[in-house]
């Protein structure tokens, strides 16, 4: 079968917009695999590759991709130790991921602080992104290693979080029990013109049964008790914030995507941001729209096709764009968990898991790349051969 060109000059063009396949391939080399793969077929064929992400991790290496420079600083880890991270910057745009600071991936193997892990980092990566003349700020937020409510954050922009005897309250969501003031007052005066961003896939609320603590603390390595304590301690740093800038703060601490990334999602509400779908918003900053223009078949994909996907994963917001523009779609994964009917409503014609040319799991983690190219193969075979 082959697919009716919408290329402007007759021209068959192929645009590549996947992500990551999590613990095997970056977004960049997902585009380069079936890249290689769909030439052996069509040796001519034209492809545009556009490595995406939905606002967690890869977030900066899409960007970087896509044309933005890759700037590097010494920041906080979430333990505190300083690690370099990087964010996007192009012209007065900053892409900046909360993970390559105060992510699951800055911890040592084995090792998790779900009481103790800071934020701070990531408002240093914010402040960075500031001093670089970042006028619109798209903070991406996502695979974190932190519950503390974006309260590291704050701090780094010069908010004062302090206990009963006028000192800082511990670093860690944990830490804020202790929290009996605070004074916004001191925060970086640039964030008040600045448009900043929150970039998410996820739309949970701070505390409570949908909250950040419940739902994602246990992925950090939160006991049940650890769970309790912090959601207790979010709902009274909420509780100490009203009283610091009023109704609003408990406002937020209700908002869709306060609780993204451990609850650094109310941290940026409080600091002004407006919230946004992870994928929109970087199609958006990425250009997706004129590339898509140029495309007669999009290819997007991800690690596990699954119900997560169809809740704002980039598949999905690469799909629903591309049917909006009359696009055919198929999709490349390494897990498929979706039935046809369930790709369909997405918009997905057809997807190629990697098991269906290698059933043992194992090995298609461990050589995704090679066996991604005779998917691709596959691809060419079926849509435009």
């Amino acid at each position: 079968m082959q697919v009716a060109d919408a290329a402007v000059d007759g021209t068959r063009r192929v645009l590549i917009a996947a992500d990551k396949f999590k613990g095997s391939l970056t977004a960049v080399q997902v585009a380069e695999r079936v890249t290689a793969g769909l030439r052996r077929v069509v040796p001519d064929l034209e492809v545009e590759s556009l490595p995406v992400a939905d606002g967690g991790d890869g977030t900066v290496a899409a960007a970087v991709a896509a044309g933005f420079e890759r700037r590097e600083v010494r920041v906080a880890g979430p333990l505190g130790q300083e690690v370099t991270a990087a964010f996007a910057l192009r012209g007065d745009t900053a892409v900046v991921e909360m993970a390559e600071a105060s992510g699951l991936q800055r911890l040592p193997a084995g090792v998790f602080a779900p009481l103790t892990a800071t934020t701070y980092g990531s408002g240093e990566l914010l402040r960075a992104a500031l001093d670089a003349g970042a006028r619109t700020i798209v903070f991406g937020v996502g695979g974190s290693a932190t519950t503390d409510g974006g309260a590291g954050m704050l701090s780094a922009l010069g908010a004062r979080l302090l206990d009963a005897d006028g000192e800082p309250v511990p670093p860690g969501g944990g830490g804020l029990a202790s929290l009996a003031r605070a004074d916004l007052s001191g925060l970086d005066p640039r964030l008040s013109s600045v448009d900043l961003v929150l970039a998410s896939d996820v739309d949970n609320p701070l505390t409570g049964p949908k909250g950040a603590p419940a739902v994602y603390g246990p992925q950090k390595g939160a006991s049940p008790d650890d769970v309790a304590t912090l959601d207790a301690a979010l709902a009274h740093f909420a509780e100490v914030l009203a009283t610091a800038v009023g109704p609003r703060a408990a406002q937020y601490a209700e908002s869709p995507g306060a609780g993204a990334a451990g609850g650094i999602g109310y941290g940026a509400l409080l600091l002004g941001a407006r919230f946004r779908a992870g994928i929109e918003v970087m199609l958006d900053v990425l250009g997706f729209a004129p590339a898509l223009e140029r495309a007669s078949l999009v290819i997007t994909g991800e690690g596990s096709l699954d119900e997560q996907t169809l809740h704002g994963k980039a598949p999905a917001g690469v799909a629903a764009a591309a049917r909006a523009a009359g696009k055919e779609v198929v999709a490349v994964c390494g897990r498929l968990a979706l039935p046809p009917e369930a790709l369909g409503r997405a918009g997905i014609r057809r997807a190629y898991p990697l098991t269906d040319a290698e059933p043992d799991v194992a090995k298609c983690i461990a050589e995704a790349g090679p066996i991604l190219e005779r998917v691709a193969e596959r691809i060419g075979w079926d849509f435009l051969h």
